[in-house]
């Protein structure tokens, strides 16, 4: 068992430990949360030998192993998979699969395997040095914010596969969902003092909020109780014949313990200032293509959609399918080399992009780039916006050279906060944020009162905001009319029913159950046999009419598109200008229709597949067990 007691630790005037103490249990998965400043970080640092507490100590057992999440690029090895497997502790050395099974849930590829790192990505590289960390199964597994270089399919078999982990872990993240679904501790840095319980953040921080409500209450009544006291002193003190009794409260006053006021804490409250549109439409895609090299293959081709008002449209797919991309080519930061995009002559938007990091002034400091965002500028609402994206007081004076990524990032959100718009269009804008900012900044944009189009790989914001989708997967673009949970029921990403081969779990026949048929005679063999073959015909029957109805449908879709394709013809040879605007309007409908229905077919193959493929090994197990049961 790991243990600190009595931790103190200080960084000039800025305490952030206050004889802090707890302890980790075997077996424990914790979720560290606190705000941002709060020592979250630092306790890592700490617990890693990095820095020194001012005073108290960490009890770490003889021979215990910590692994920690390096933000550092240096590698030694030529390829990515030799790289990999210098982090299988010594015993499992060659053991190459397991450093495969988490590169490929990772987001990697067969032919990334023997790339040289650093032809990666700066994200891929991180993913890299996060795979030599899982796959040396440490003792103790320290991840801060990991989810920050995952695209949302890698944050799902990340999620499944922290959920496996049966050594002790501590989890730093700003997406709650992520990290109630893998945790069975939350840890909290509140008030330089650390509290531990069993469960989700919502149960801790309910916990706090009743203490300190308590504690507020408590604190009242106790003001009240001696300002009456003092009235009583100063009243009767002079009086001789109640000399007893005032010394008696004295006495009263000088036992009674003092409770200081507690500190007021400032949340995060974002707003979006919207501006009011009139016209139904705000802008309109058409056969959307954008490639940045033409020997590579179109990172988008043929997407249409519209977008109206108080629309919430999200951008999923992996990492470098065209997210960011289509944003830029929505903002008009780039130029669609095929279709159109018609934006409606007056819409206003705020756009939040990482490029746009660097339009910023460097020469600026945090106030005066606030205050370039609008020319009328408040002064005062600049500093408050400075404030809620934590540079308060004389932070707010910094210079933007001097300040890191992240930093850069919160003052671009903070600009857009100051800017009226009709549409906002955010790429990542969690990243970045402590859990509290998250929950405001998704506050925020449920009250906007425009349209949003974002991309995020948080999936709390994707069930909440997102009504429409616009979908990168399976190398093609999808604009999917619902909302993310249908998708994942209805659709569902690519290759994930494959990944979960790489989670044991429990097979159709359990070890009760094999039991039971090991004891059974022979003739119940037979039974059981037939009873597979009759579960199987029943639960592959209505998968097998389920394809047979979405290949009819959309063979009867593209035959309307062919008859219409005539009509066409006709139309031109007529020139009924009518119907040649039409046409190719419904034919653009149609074969949106018809990749939907392919997705879906492509889905019902793939469920029908692992089902068999279930009731086979079932089958094969019962054979098995006869061949042994006859010898």
């Amino acid at each position: 068992m790991l243990k600190a007691v009595e931790l103190c630790k200080s960084y000039g005037a800025q305490s952030l430990f206050d004889r802090v103490s707890f302890h980790i249990n075997v077996g424990e998965r914790i979720g560290l949360v606190g705000r941002n400043g709060s020592g979250k970080t630092t306790l890592f640092r700490l617990l890693l030998g990095l820095e020194e507490p001012d005073s108290g100590e960490i009890g770490i057992p003889k021979d215990y192993t910590m692994g920690y999440l390096q933000q550092h690029l240096q590698f030694t090895r030529p390829t990515v998979l030799e790289e990999a497997c210098m982090g299988l502790p010594p015993d499992k050395e060659y053991e190459h699969w397991r450093v495969e099974k988490i590169l490929f849930g990772l987001g990697f590829e067969d032919l990334d395997m023997q790339r040289h790192p650093q032809e990666l990505s700066g994200g891929f590289q991180i993913r890299l040095n996060l795979t030599k960390t899982l796959v040396s199964e440490p003792d103790l597994l320290l991840l801060d914010e990991p989810t920050n270089y995952l695209d949302i399919v890698s944050i799902r078999w990340l999620e499944k596969f922290l959920c496996q982990w049966k050594r002790e872990l501590i989890l730093i993240t700003h997406d709650r969902q992520f990290m109630d679904s893998v945790t069975t501790h939350t840890m909290g840095i509140h008030r330089r003092k650390m509290r531990k319980i069993q469960g989700r953040t919502s149960k801790l921080y309910h916990q706090i909020m009743q203490e300190e409500d308590i504690y507020e209450k408590t604190r009242y009544h106790e003001e009240r109780r001696k300002k009456d006291l003092d009235i009583f002193i100063s009243r009767f003190r002079a009086k001789a014949r109640l000399a007893g009794l005032v010394q008696s409260r004295i006495k009263t006053l000088e036992k009674q313990q003092k409770h200081e006021k507690l500190e007021k804490l400032v949340d995060v409250k974002f707003k979006f200032t919207s501006k009011r549109f009139r016209a139904q439409e705000m802008l309109n895609v058409r056969d959307l293509g954008f490639h940045y090299n033409p020997s590579e293959t179109w990172l988008i081709k043929n997407l249409n959609f519209s977008l109206g008002q108080r629309e919430r449209i999200a951008i999923i797919g992996k990492n470098g399918k065209g997210k960011s991309t289509l944003l830029r080519l929505l903002a008009e930061e780039l130029t669609p080399l095929k279709g159109q995009i018609k934006r409606h002559p007056r819409l206003d938007v705020g756009y939040f992009g990482q490029t746009n990091i660097l339009r910023l002034n460097s020469g600026n400091s945090v106030e005066e780039e606030m205050m370039l965002t609008e020319p009328n500028q408040n002064r005062e609402r600049a500093r408050t916006i400075c404030g809620v994206m934590h540079f308060s007081g004389d932070i707010a004076l910094k210079k933007i050279g001097i300040l890191s990524g992240g930093e850069k990032s919160r003052v671009l959100l903070g600009k857009l906060l100051l800017r009226p718009a009709h549409l906002l269009l955010l790429d990542e804008p969690t990243n970045h944020l402590d859990m509290e900012s998250c929950e405001s900044l998704l506050e925020a944009m449920q009250n906007f009162e425009g349209s949003i189009v974002f991309v995020t790989h948080n999936e709390i914001f994707l069930h909440t905001l997102a009504e429409k989708l616009i979908i990168l997967d399976r190398n093609r673009i999808l604009f999917y009319h619902d909302k993310y949970q249908n998708f994942l029921e209805d659709i569902g990403w690519e290759n994930e029913e494959a990944k979960k081969e790489a989670f044991p779990v429990t097979t159709q026949v359990t070890q009760k159950e094999s039991a039971e048929i090991a004891a059974a005679p022979k003739k119940e063999l037979r039974r059981a046999r037939a009873l597979i073959i009759q579960k199987k015909s029943k639960a592959l029957r209505p998968l097998e009419a389920r394809m047979k109805e979405l290949e009819k449908t959309i063979e009867h879709l593209e035959t309307e598109i062919s008859q219409n394709n005539q009509l066409l013809i006709k139309a031109s040879i007529q020139s009924n200008a009518k119907a040649i605007a039409e046409l190719p309007k419904i034919n653009r409908e149609l074969k949106t229709q018809i990749d939907f229905l392919y997705i879906k077919l492509e889905k019902a193959h793939r469920d029908y597949d692992v089902k068999a493929r279930d009731f086979e090994k079932e089958k094969e197990a019962l054979d098995n067990f006869g061949i042994v049961l006859n010898s």
